[in-house]
């Protein structure tokens, strides 16, 4: 799991720490091979994890024959379900960070690199689509709810965030010391309330500019209904991250959460 530092400090194409890659899949048996397949030549030092989410299609085969470790869940638990396993999983194992990326191929994993550096000086950081890189476009509802939620979460949290549901991060050992026991796992609970949960328990957030890139394979989670409650979901989400007793991340990875 370990690799030697390069000789550009800038560019980590490899990492000197040991790196957990997070795959949370749910009917992508169409793309997970190929999105294995790229994330091994980016990362070919880093350790794969494809959690599939209860699944009916082929994905935890598929995933396997592509060289991934699966962790195969009983029933669908959601995003949030799928990464609090992992996390617990990476906690665990003595992982020193771990990264999240869709298994429907938008993530590009050679962007992977350019989160790490960000980790020097934060313990979470955010791949974010609207932070001018890229041509990705959300419009209606979703759009109002998105501007919504980032000017409410910059404020909450105390630094910039214009993609605050973004499923592309990155966190290190006190993070994961925090998530591993105490991450959300409603709806909204795994991108919103997490950045939450982090702030309060004095993590340092931050966000690097990606671009989102076409789906490789299979059908989109959101539809026209989920698209029109969106507003009303952001809203609740908000509301329960701050009505979360706040956590403390004491010496040790021990997590507590405070009264």
């Amino acid at each position: 799991m370990t690799a030697a530092a390069p000789a550009d400090p800038t560019r980590r194409e490899e990492f000197a720490t040991s790196l957990l890659v997070v795959l949370p899949a749910l009917n992508e048996a169409e793309s997970i091979g190929r999105v294995v397949a790229e994330v091994r030549s980016h990362q070919p030092s880093a350790d794969l994890l494809v959690v599939d989410d209860g699944s009916t299609d082929r994905t935890a085969d598929v995933a396997r024959a592509a060289g991934a470790r699966v962790m195969a869940l009983p029933f669908n638990l959601g995003v949030g379900g799928a990464m609090r396993a992992a996390y617990r999983f990476a906690y665990e194992e003595g992982y020193d960070c771990v990264v999240q990326v869709d298994a429907d191929g938008q993530h590009d994993p050679a962007d992977i690199a350019r989160l790490h550096v960000a980790l020097d000086e934060a313990d979470v950081v955010v791949g974010a689509r609207f932070a001018g890189v890229g041509e990705y476009v959300v419009r209606g509802p979703r759009r109002w709810a998105m501007r919504l939620l980032s000017s409410t979460l910059s404020r909450l949290v105390g630094t910039p965030l214009t993609d605050p549901t973004s499923g592309f991060r990155m966190i290190n050992g006190r993070a994961l010391a925090l998530f591993a026991f105490d991450f959300p796992e409603e709806y909204l609970g795994d991108t919103v309330e997490a950045l939450v949960l982090a702030s309060r328990a004095h993590l340092r957030i931050a966000q690097v500019p990606v671009a989102m890139r076409e789906r490789a394979g299979g059908v989109p989670s959101q539809n026209a209904f989920r698209s029109s409650a969106y507003l009303v979901r952001v809203l609740t989400a908000i509301m329960l991250a701050v009505a979360r007793r706040a956590p403390i991340v004491r010496p040790g990875s021990t997590v507590e959460a405070a009264v």
